[in-house]
């Protein structure tokens, strides 16, 4: 791809002192180029945004059309996310890879759950006899990622109860293992998180149910959460339709939600890798994920919002951040976000690929 040589002076986050980097067929480079055009001086430059929760070709229904997932990436590019974890996905989503106006993808193929124990046309459904193999399959076709349904409501005690038996979701994770994948795990209620990371699981998705215990033995294993705080604000609209067929669940799901921000907030403290995600894809809409930066912010501070969100978030996925010789994806804004992350609302530019959006 040729794009117009550019050049920045600025703090190329988290770096502290500025520097000059110029931008050469989209990629960044120290050696000045003759003619580059400077795109801002003085300025702070954040590695692009990552949602590590995302459902580029998912909708309420399931599968999306081509074009409404193309409208679900761009919402997300305009947002400032440049890579995105697909958290599952019933759509095949591997030309979005190849749209050099799109954000990057890691795709994590289906989710995986329990038959007749999620929503339905969501997820690939299977029994317990069952799971290695799927996982094995999903584990072949994705980019590095499964995700597993940890939990959902049991119509046959109303309340949230683990998809999987421990011993059966243990045996599943090491076949993942085996085939190089990291996994992942929706869990809202306490059993599942705790049975999970007991197995070796490699990240948690929300994670309300977490309990001291879980959160010392995750900080311990290096388990990472992704906890979605602005799909946890929306618990109520999950639990009270539902309360007069369902009151121990709605109770349940309630309890988590009151004791949200105490969880994910022991969670930061206990220095487990937390990320930030949006889980859009049905219930959250697409590009929201400034909405999550600034609730990660609200709990941890703007630094540690931004490592969650950017450069800390690209290492954990084995993506670059900025440097030479990198992909300049990357947003320019006059201040520093760190001290205020709305700054990132008002960007001076936004660089894909090279190119200024």
């Amino acid at each position: 791809m040729t794009t117009e040589p550019l050049h920045i002076r600025g703090i190329f986050l988290p770096e502290t002192e500025p520097k000059d980097l110029w931008i050469k067929d989209g990629v960044l480079t120290g050696e000045p180029i003759a003619g580059a055009t400077t795109l801002a001086r003085d300025v702070y430059v954040t590695p692009g945004l990552v949602d590590a929760h995302c459902h580029i070709g998912l909708g309420v229904e399931g599968q999306v059309t081509r074009e409404v997932a193309l409208a679900q990436a761009q919402a997300d590019l305009a947002a400032g996310t440049m890579l995105v974890r697909d958290a599952g996905s019933p759509s095949d989503t591997r030309w979005v890879q190849g749209d050099d106006g799109l954000p990057r993808l890691l795709r994590s193929g289906r989710h995986i759950a329990r038959t007749r124990r999620y929503i339905r046309h969501l997820a690939v459904e299977v029994e317990p006899d069952d799971l290695a193999a799927q996982i094995r399959h999903e584990a072949r076709d994705g980019d590095g990622w499964v995700k597993l349904v940890g939990d959902w409501i049991d119509r046959s005690t109303g309340d949230l109860e683990p998809s999987f038996p421990a011993d059966v979701a243990a045996q599943a994770i090491a076949v993942a293992h085996e085939e190089g994948a990291r996994v992942t795990a929706h869990c809202f209620g306490e059993q599942s998180v705790a049975e999970l990371v007991a197995a070796g699981i490699d990240c948690i998705e929300h994670g309300t149910g977490m309990s001291d215990d879980v959160i010392d033995e995750m900080a311990r294993r290096g388990t990472a959460l992704v906890p979605t705080i602005i799909n946890l604000n929306r618990f109520p609209q999950y639990a009270e339709p539902g309360r007069e067929k369902f009151p121990k669940f709605a109770d349940h799901i309630m309890a988590l939600y009151g004791r949200r921000r105490e969880t994910i907030g022991k969670a930061i403290e206990a220095g487990i890798p937390v990320f930030s995600g949006t889980d859009a894809g049905t219930v959250v809409p697409h590009g929201q994920i400034l909405e999550e930066v600034a609730e990660l912010a609200s709990l941890g501070g703007g630094d540690f919002a931004l490592r969650a969100s950017s450069w800390g978030a690209r290492a954990w996925l084995g993506a670059a951040a900025l440097g030479v010789g990198v992909s300049a994806d990357l947003i320019v804004t006059a201040r520093d976000p760190r001290e205020d992350v709305t700054e990132l609302r008002r960007p001076l530019a936004r660089v894909l690929r090279g190119r200024v959006l």
